[in-house]
């Protein structure tokens, strides 16, 4: 008998085939460069205006982060980056010179405006650059600071007053009315916001002033070496002054220790 073989069953559908799909590569864009090419002005610092004023052009160095060194810079008016190591050929220097207070630098100096703008050591301390944004940033700032200065020189109570501008005036404030105090401190808060803001914040200025008035009333009396505040009546000893610290400030320091306190609230009374 012949033996009958059983074919095997052969499908014809086709197995599905999975195509791999390539990763999409995102291209990297080129960072932008910041710097932007326009014609700039810069002027002396602190309202200079001399007839004429050379800045350095050599024998300047700044450090590059990147590279981790110091790199010489010079002003040149033939080649293409302030950079000495960066330089093909001869260098001829070019020089800087502000006329009445101010330096225009048109758009096609670009090697003088990236050294005055980017890497010059004196930028902002000798110089600066016009910004105008920037300075009306500034200018907002300045006037909403006097703003706040005058609502809290109008409201400020008589005796924190008389501390602040104790600090300016000294012992003349006590020759005042309230109506001067009232008027000066006002006065004082326009012309120099900042530093009225600071006074009126400080716990030492009332402090302070606090222990002058007690040395003026005949509460308490400062040694003649300014070492040693002690009770006028008894001579008793209250506060060494410690070395090289101004009296006043030692003692309003000192009325916020537990044994300054027992003494200020006495004197309070």
């Amino acid at each position: 008998m012949a033996k009958k073989s059983k074919e095997k069953e052969v499908s014809l559908e086709e197995a599905p085939v999975t195509v791999k799909e390539k990763p999409t590569v995102k291209k990297q864009e080129p960072k932008k460069d910041s710097w932007e090419i326009k014609d700039r002005m810069y002027y002396l610092r602190n309202d200079l205006t001399p007839l004429t004023y050379t800045v350095r052009s050599r024998g300047i160095f700044w450090f590059d982060q990147e590279k981790g060194y110091e790199r010489e810079l010079k002003y040149t008016v033939n080649q293409r980056t302030p950079f000495v190591d960066e330089f093909k050929g001869e260098a001829r220097l070019g020089h800087i010179i502000f006329e009445d207070g101010a330096l225009w630098v048109p758009r096609d100096k670009q090697v003088l405006q990236k050294l005055l703008s980017l890497y010059h050591p004196d930028r902002n301390k000798l110089f600066h650059e016009h910004n105008p944004v920037q300075e009306a940033t500034d200018d907002l700032a300045s006037i909403e600071m006097e703003i706040e200065a005058l609502n809290v020189a109008r409201d400020i109570d008589i005796d924190l007053a008389e501390a602040v501008l104790r600090v300016e005036r000294g012992t003349s404030v006590n020759e005042l009315t309230s109506k001067e105090l009232k008027r000066d401190v006002i006065l004082y808060a326009k012309s120099n916001p900042k530093l009225f803001l600071e006074l009126v914040n400080d716990e030492n200025v009332q402090l302070r002033n606090f222990g002058i008035k007690a040395v003026e009333a005949g509460y308490l009396k400062l040694s003649s070496d300014n070492r040693v505040f002690m009770w006028k009546d008894t001579q008793r000893k209250v506060m060494t002054v410690p070395f090289d610290e101004h009296p006043y400030s030692a003692l309003a320091s000192w009325f916020q220790t537990d044994e300054g306190l027992e003494v200020y609230k006495n004197l309070e009374k």
